[in-house]
């Protein structure tokens, strides 16, 4: 017997998956099970993926649906991880639990980086992994080192074609090919939860701000990220659009509505939130947007190269200059967006749909910023991002990288060698010190 595991945390990755099997990328099984991880901070109070609109469209391509969070009660599926003498007790627990038995078991999962994918990669160790890709981090090299006992099992990674001509990094290192997951099998799993949401507005052509909850994610502060809405807001208006629908995220809080609600009233501007927890492209399909605003969520680039609406984007210069570590897993998704798309305040860019960098430009960027974020992980890209920094640095390139960061890793347009060593000497130091606080008692009198 063969059995297919499918882990999905969010209704997008679920669709993902659905279209991935309608297009026959997964080979014929005795029994294909849907293993549901509700990753929000608070799991209890927030619906699982098995619970959200449009669901029940895409569960008859599996067997069964299993919980994660019901398996290693009480513990947090983003924290929790089997301790190595512990494996071989919860590979016969999850067998058991979910009638396994001695079938042959295969596993799609996503970010294979990270709990709670890594953790059921590693209880069942004999079996082969398939990565899927539901965003624009697969662009961006793998965010931490794998044990190799997970990574050389990685067979292949599928991804949607959200930026054409774009190849990914992730598990490159592990030498994981990538495969596409059909971009037609993808709409077309995405019409059939198109009438999903019986109470959505009917709005036509809207612009439609779309919320992704960075606070949570300590990117932004909560009073950032607010501002940031009402920038979109602001921006929308002053393209001329007089309605505006905004997708919050699902677990955003609601103070995030009112102060939108509020600047809307102030601007005189019709102004409808979704409350309903549906994909962004199910509005996309019901409502047509006459643009599409967000920060860097990967709805843009759907809007954009998958239903052709016009999109603009806000507020990434800010997170690439705050992103922390430089090798925040954010930083390439947030570098796409803002190299590939226009920005908001650029009236003529956004109203003539004007591209930013090509292809090619944009796939040289993203892999000088994959290396400097990971040279440990991808040191064969070195060569590369010398060359590039090396002749490619300017006035536009520059934000997407930081003095300091090429300085430590000895690239160009970093401090230059000669004068590397004064950071760490002692005596450089001592004086620096003692300069601050002569100026300091100066400045004081």
């Amino acid at each position: 017997m063969t059995t297919q595991i499918f882990m999905a945390s969010t209704l997008y990755g679920t669709a993902t998956l659905a279209a991935a099997l309608d297009a026959g990328c997964f080979a014929a099984a005795d029994r294909r099970i849907l293993l549901v991880s509700n990753n929000a901070t608070t799991p209890e109070t927030t619906p699982s993926v098995d619970q959200m609109p449009g669901f029940e469209k895409l569960r008859a391509r599996f067997d069964e649906v299993v919980s994660w969070n019901e398996a290693i009660f009480p513990f947090h599926p983003g924290a929790w991880a089997p301790r190595p003498d512990d494996i071989p007790l919860f590979e016969r627990y999850l067998r058991l639990a979910w009638n396994l038995g001695d079938d042959e078991v295969r596993l799609a999962v996503e970010s294979i980086q990270v709990n709670p994918a890594l953790g059921v990669a590693q209880i069942l160790t004999d079996a082969p992994v398939t990565v899927y890709a539901d965003g624009l981090m697969s662009y961006g090299p793998t965010r931490n080192k794998i044990d190799p006992l997970v990574g050389t099992r990685v067979e292949r990674l599928l991804h949607l074609d959200l930026v054409p001509g774009l190849r990914p990094m992730l598990l490159t290192e592990f030498g994981v090919p990538p495969e596409v997951v059909p971009t037609g099998a993808f709409t077309e799993v995405l019409a059939e939860l198109v009438g999903t949401g019986a109470d959505l507005p009917r709005i036509e052509a809207p612009a439609l701000l779309l919320g992704q909850y960075l606070s949570a994610l300590n990117i932004l502060s909560a009073e950032q990220e607010e501002a940031l809405h009402v920038r979109m807001l602001k921006g929308a208006v002053d393209l001329g659009h007089t309605r505006v629908v905004f997708k919050p995220h699902p677990t955003a809080p609601a103070r995030f509505t009112r102060t939108l609600e509020e600047e809307a009233e102030r601007l005189g501007v019709d102004l409808t939130v979704v409350d309903t927890p549906v994909l962004a492209e199910v509005l996309y399909q019901r409502m047509r947007p006459a643009l599409v605003v967000g920060c860097f969520s990967t709805a843009l680039l759907t809007a954009s190269a998958l239903y052709g609406l016009p999109v603009a984007r806000v507020g990434t210069d800010t997170l690439l200059d705050r992103l922390t570590p430089f090798e925040n897993s954010n930083r390439v998704p947030v570098t796409i967006v803002d190299a590939a798309l226009p920005d908001l305040a650029d009236r003529a860019a956004v109203t003539e749909g004007r591209p930013g960098m090509s292809t090619g430009d944009l796939a040289d960027l993203v892999r000088a910023v994959g290396f400097t974020m990971q040279p440990k992980i991808l040191p064969e890209l070195r060569p590369e991002a010398e060359t590039y920094l090396s002749t490619r640095l300017d006035e536009t390139t520059w934000r997407y990288f930081k003095k300091k960061r090429l300085t430590s890793l000895g690239l160009p347009g970093g401090v230059p060698a000669q004068l590397g060593f004064l950071p760490r000497n002692a005596t450089v130091r001592r004086v620096a010190r003692k300069a601050r606080n002569l100026q300091r008692r100066v400045s004081g009198r």
